[in-house]
């Protein structure tokens, strides 16, 4: 999938090197689908579409749009490579944020990370879970 989308996009002029990510990410949802319609098949997977598609992608345009929005605003009154940086950690924290919003784990889910307990502790004290 990726070398024959890479043969067809990389050449057309308008696209460019643009072609080779998107034969990535071509690529990345064809491996995807296979795994997981192999999983649902053979293990049985109860995986509803809100919390593995829907959910995250919301969170992940909502990072996006974040942090694209400080990197141009910081972009006229800092130096590039600093304001990357900055949006590139905002982008992590407004991600979390977004996942626990969003409820994308479960207060079991939560349980089983390193430091989990805290954490649920934390949200909970929060009303959140």
């Amino acid at each position: 999938m990726k070398l024959v989308l890479n043969l067809i996009l990389v050449p057309i002029p308008e696209i460019g090197v643009n072609g080779a990510a998107i034969a990535s990410v071509a690529c990345h949802m064809v491996a995807f689908t296979i795994a997981i319609t192999s999983l649902k098949r053979n293990i049985k997977l109860n995986l509803t579409f809100s919390k593995f598609v829907i959910k995250p992608v919301i969170a992940t345009t909502i990072m996006g749009i974040c942090s694209y929005f400080i990197y141009s605003s910081l972009l006229g009154i800092i130096s590039g490579n600093l304001a990357t940086i900055i949006a590139i950690i905002s982008a992590v924290i407004i991600y979390a944020i977004s996942v626990i919003v969003l409820k994308v784990f479960t207060k079991e889910e939560l349980q089983m990370m390193p430091a989990g307990d805290k954490i649920c502790a934390i949200l909970e004290k929060l009303r959140i879970y």
